[in-house]
């Protein structure tokens, strides 16, 4: 028995059923993604346990190593490259309060990256409690970084910089000229202790065609996905650090 709402016309329903063939068809779709990603042959191991800047327990300081960031009996550590300081080609405005407020806007936060950690700041504890890890890689030193996140009332996102080692510039977090670029990746530790890239937003590098949204993080923002499902669709804007 199908679903039908109150008022709706014989042409909206027809139009509506059509098309949630189409959304079956995606749905059907995503998840032979998702099992394909589950099913890719172990990737490169990492050259180097990276050793980065973060602010610890105590609220000092401190050095991590990227094999520390996995939980004692977890296997899985996603790491988001968080473009701070931004690209030097983004115009948007900077903060206009709080510690980055009188900072030069090219040595700030990317509008976008931080939009998107917003929106994951909540689910932390729930992508965690369900057994992966998940932090976000800056470039800036970590006290700014820091200082930054907890203006943004973030509590239980991880922050750290990676100001002192290559690793963005080995994951394609950095381009040859040192402008900071929005890759996700994950890493799996195998049973031999081994810790490999399992996964990367590579389509970030894929062309577009026409009018199309790059998406390579897609199924992961939030507020462009409930966007989508809006009559007006995406709009014709970009994340902002403040909105009037």
């Amino acid at each position: 028995m199908g679903v039908t709402f109150p008022n709706e016309s014989p042409a909206y329903r027809a139009a509506r059923n059509k098309l949630l063939q189409r959304e079956v068809g995606l749905r059907r779709e995503m998840e032979a993604v998702a099992t394909a990603i589950r099913a890719l042959p172990p990737g490169g191991a990492i050259p180097e346990d990276y050793e980065f800047d973060h602010i610890d327990a105590k609220g000092a300081p401190a050095k991590v190593r990227l094999s520390e960031l996995f939980r004692p009996g977890t296997d899985t550590l996603i790491l988001y490259h968080y473009m701070f300081p931004r690209h030097r080609s983004d115009e948007r405005p900077g903060p206009s309060s709080g510690p980055m407020a009188q900072a030069l806007v090219e040595a700030g936060p990317c509008p976008s990256c931080t939009a998107l950690l917003d929106n994951w700041e909540g689910a932390v504890p729930h992508v965690e409690g369900l057994g992966a890890n998940i932090a976000a890689v800056a470039k800036a030193p970590i006290e700014q970084v820091a200082a930054f996140a907890a203006h943004r009332g973030w509590r239980h996102l991880k922050l750290l910089s990676a100001a002192k080692n290559s690793f963005k510039r080995d994951y394609h977090g950095e381009d040859e000229e040192g402008q900071q670029v929005p890759i996700l990746t994950v890493f799996h530790k195998g049973l031999d202790g081994v810790i490999r890239l399992s996964w990367a937003s590579e389509l970030l590098f894929s062309p577009t065609e026409p009018g199309q949204d790059p998406r390579h993080v897609g199924t992961v923002e939030p507020m462009w996905t409930l966007l989508d499902l809006t009559p007006g669709g995406r709009p014709d804007a970009y994340e902002q650090l403040q909105y009037e």
